[in-house]
């Protein structure tokens, strides 16, 4: 759990509906200084790019800077962060996105973006992998490291970017 509060770690998030039997939480999150509604136009660019290190992540393309028109009319069902499809969202709050591997099971991730006051916001995002067996519990551990680097990276991203 980066950055995140305890009431956000018990908070109840959408994607623990996605992801069956025992499952491997994690909740990472940061201010930002930027209304809730910019955070969350931000927040929609993740159906095109992961906004952490894109050379790894995004083939050496970097993401985009400037926000692109219409990725904001969101879907059930659009591809978002590459491996995902939304499941659901609540307008200028939250995207809750689903996937099911093969190798790894299911998982889903909830983003949510909280009013902080006066122009500014946090950023919420919490990840479910399954762990429902052995397998599945010592992938969830590597997923949850990696989590850590990728999504912090990202949340930090997003956030400057939203703040510009």
């Amino acid at each position: 759990m980066w950055g995140a509060r305890p009431d956000e770690v018990d908070a109840h998030f959408p994607c623990g509906d996605h992801v069956p039997g025992p499952a491997r939480r994690m909740v990472r999150a940061v201010n930002v200084s930027a209304p809730p509604e910019t955070v969350f136009r931000w927040l929609c660019q993740l159906r095109v790019a992961p906004y952490s290190y894109d050379l790894v992540d995004n083939l050496g393309r970097r993401s985009p800077r400037t926000l692109t028109p219409g990725l904001d009319r969101l879907a059930t069902g659009q591809r978002f962060l590459h491996m995902f499809r939304i499941s659901g969202y609540v307008p200028d709050r939250e995207i809750t996105a689903a996937a099911d591997n093969p190798i790894f099971g299911p998982s889903a991730m909830t983003y949510r973006v909280l009013d902080a006051g006066p122009g500014r916001s946090r950023l919420v995002a919490r990840l479910d992998v399954a762990a429902d067996n052995r397998a599945r519990r010592i992938a969830a551990v590597a997923i949850a490291w990696g989590d850590l680097v990728m999504i912090r990276r990202q949340l930090r991203t997003l956030a400057s970017l939203a703040e510009r």
